[in-house]
């Protein structure tokens, strides 16, 4: 048995994973499983949609249908988690009672920086006035020059060219490199 806390993909009814990331924390709390279950989180973040000349944030689901939980895989937390209503398994199990493989934990960390969920810092090869490239999101591929770091937020203000006009957009750090 695996007695490591690690994270683990849940498969969920597209466009339930809030309301099955809600009941697993109840269930969690209810049938004191809080030393087996840990975190569980819902891949969303933040985009601007442009829809007749006028943008708006919306929060999107970067995986639909998935959560990730983050659990010591023993036989409680697997039954609780698989008979919660909502989920229709693991990914990384082969069936027949088999349990899940856990997800890679640098794939776990790219993830959790990228919604924002992630303690640790991103060391980045950029500073102030160099040009970066946008790698995700809906204005993955454009460039521009980076205007305002923030460290500890993880966020750089970079000036982009979108309808035209000189927009600072402000973008995780996980979510740029340096432009070459």
């Amino acid at each position: 048995m695996n007695e490591e806390k690690r994270w683990y993909v849940v498969n969920t009814y597209s466009g339930h994973e809030n309301k099955v990331k809600e009941s697993l924390e109840k269930r969690i709390e209810t049938m004191g499983l809080q030393d087996n279950l840990f975190r569980i989180v819902v891949a969303e973040e933040t985009q601007i949609e442009v829809k007749n000349g006028k943008s708006k944030e919306v929060v999107k689901n970067i995986f639909p249908g998935y959560l990730f939980a983050e659990m010591i895989m023993t036989d409680e937390a697997w039954y609780v988690v698989r008979n919660t209503s909502g989920v229709t398994g693991f990914i990384g199990s082969s069936g027949g009672g088999a349990k899940p493989f856990p997800v890679d934990e640098k794939e776990m960390e790219t993830i959790l920086r990228r919604i924002g969920k992630l303690d640790k810092k991103v060391e980045v090869d950029f500073t102030v006035g160099d040009r970066v490239k946008v790698l995700s999101g809906p204005l993955a591929g454009m460039e521009g020059p980076v205007e305002e770091m923030n460290d500890e937020a993880q966020k750089a203000v970079v000036t982009l060219i979108f309808l035209g006009r000189e927009t600072p957009s402000e973008l995780n750090y996980v979510d740029i490199v340096r432009a070459d």
